[in-house]
């Protein structure tokens, strides 16, 4: 899940460890392209075949995850329309969507007009 990528992208920084490995999943490999985009991440690699994928993420030491917030969890879901979304930190920081046309930053989803589940926010 999400959720375990993003502790484990927090924890490498922590320690000063620019390359991770995390399990494959559709929606991690969706969260990790948003943090590339984003320069948090300088580059994604998914290597192993078939269940024993794996994706490889080098983290970017120029631009640090200084914080991180969890909106949904697994036990408290989150929802709102695209009406509701706010800048992150005057704009220094990122809201991560999940609506239905796939896993979008908050600014493009106002922009497509989809409102959903609201899962982190980055700065």
């Amino acid at each position: 899940m999400y959720i375990d990528l993003l502790i484990k992208l927090k924890n490498a920084q922590a320690v000063e460890k620019y390359s991770i490995k995390t399990r494959h999943t559709k929606m991690d490999y969706a969260v990790a392209e948003i943090l590339n985009r984003f320069g948090f991440i300088k580059s994604i690699e998914v290597k192993g075949k078939s269940y024993k994928k794996v994706i490889e993420i080098d983290i970017n030491p120029d631009r640090p995850i200084r914080g991180i917030k969890l909106l949904s969890k697994p036990s408290v879901h989150r929802y709102a329309s695209y009406r509701d979304f706010q800048k992150v930190k005057s704009g220094h920081g990122l809201l991560v969507v999940s609506t239905s046309k796939g896993i979008k930053t908050g600014d493009d989803a106002k922009k497509e007009k989809v409102g959903g589940e609201m899962l982190f926010e980055i700065w």
